[in-house]
């Protein structure tokens, strides 16, 4: 019981700390070692573009996403918009046909965000394509520090910064969301330096054209996936967090939980799919943070999560030791804190020190339910639109 237990704990730890640190520590010796030299950029290197961007019934906020798209710069070089509206039933339709620098795509039929993308993948003619989703905003120079990259052939995805803004109000689900997106983009930056990002999130990030290959149609996590085989086939993934895409925070823990556990079900799937980069002999650094930084994360760990609490208690009443009552009463403490998190949620009250842990537990949650969506083959491919802050 006693080794279960550290196991457990160990796995648990290094999922969510330990990984940060080790990461931390193999850039700083990389940096010691290969000190790093920036090549000076010219305006000239830039590839050309296409912007892509799927909107399924997002007459809201489309006007307002052209509108920042059609004023980013990116001086000398060739670059297209694309909007893909299929399935929609509002006005999106309609408004995104009031700008002719668009070029405007849609079937009446909803097939599901990885359809439509593939059908706009086809009419793309230039050397990198940028993806970004119809709820974000990017800020005026996000293109050129995504595209900047490409200069270097190794190079075959360069992923953007995703930020999450709450506004005044910040809630339980907005404040965790918020603190785990700063976490990741540390861990993206730090994945990077390194070798490689371990996946792109669909708000921004861009792909080498020629490197496209599509997923199936039922694919949950598109974008991961996207980037991933390009991974798979040798190249790098960057990440640039001089782009970046903010969006609202989930309106509550309600719609933020369903976000979640469509990822979690998107992850299962993924690890299914992407059997290749289990194959340490191929990439060893890249099967090392792609178990790091997500498998872990996405299987074994929230169970142990479980296991680590209720072999805890067993050890505590048992009275082995000290440690064992120590950490029992830390993790007591961890959860009613969490506990009272998802009370006060419910009261629409705010104490900021349940945010972190209601948001953690909260997320383990769904990947546990995701896990179990996945089993009973229950994830459709078709995104369920989450309710955002307004």
């Amino acid at each position: 019981m006693e080794l279960l237990f550290w196991i457990s704990l160990f796995i648990v730890f290094y999922t969510f700390i330990g990984y940060g640190l080790l990461l931390y520590l193999l850039i700083s010796m990389k940096r010691l070692l290969m000190p790093i030299t920036k090549a000076p950029h010219v305006i000239g290197d830039l590839p050309s573009c296409t912007i892509i961007i799927a909107a399924y019934n997002e007459e809201s906020v489309i006007e307002q996403k052209i509108a920042n798209t059609l004023a980013l710069e990116y001086p000398g070089a060739e670059l297209n918009y694309c909007v893909v509206t299929d399935g929609s039933t509002d006005k999106t339709v309609e408004l995104a046909g009031r700008y002719p620098q668009i070029t405007l795509l849609h079937a009446p039929e909803r097939k599901g965000k990885i359809v439509a993308v593939h059908r706009a993948m086809q009419q793309v003619t230039t050397e990198v394509v940028v993806f970004t989703d119809a709820n974000t905003l990017l800020n005026a120079n996000a293109l050129m520090e995504l595209c900047k990259h490409y200069v270097d052939k190794r190079i075959g995805a360069v992923a953007g910064e995703k930020r999450v803004y709450a506004g005044d109000g910040a809630d339980a689900s907005a404040a965790g969301e918020g603190f785990y997106w700063k976490y990741e983009s540390a861990l993206k930056k730090w994945d990077a330096e390194l070798y490689s990002v371990v996946g792109s999130a669909g708000e921004l990030f861009s792909i080498r054209t020629e490197l496209y290959d599509a997923v199936p149609p039922d694919t949950v996590l598109d974008d991961f996936m996207i980037s991933m085989q390009i991974a798979e086939k040798g190249y790098r993934v960057l990440y640039e967090p001089g782009a970046y895409a903010t969006e609202m925070a989930s309106e509550n823990v309600k719609e933020e939980l369903k976000r979640k556990v469509r990822i979690a079900a998107g992850g299962i799937q993924s690890i299914v799919r992407l059997k290749g980069l289990f194959n340490p002999f191929t990439n060893p650094v890249l099967t090392f943070q792609y178990i790091s930084h997500r498998v872990l994360r996405w299987t074994i760990t929230p169970i142990l999560l479980v296991f680590a609490f209720i072999s805890n208690a067993v050890l505590h009443h048992t009275g082995v030791g000290w440690i064992y009552t120590a950490l029992y009463y830390g993790q007591v403490l961890f959860y009613v804190l969490a506990f009272l998190g998802f009370l006060l949620e419910r009261k629409e009250l705010k104490v900021k020190v349940t945010f972190i842990p209601y948001y953690f537990c909260m997320m383990n949650y769904a990947v546990l339910a995701g896990i179990i969506r996945y089993l009973k083959g229950k994830q459709s491919a078709v995104w369920e639109k989450v309710g955002r802050k307004t």
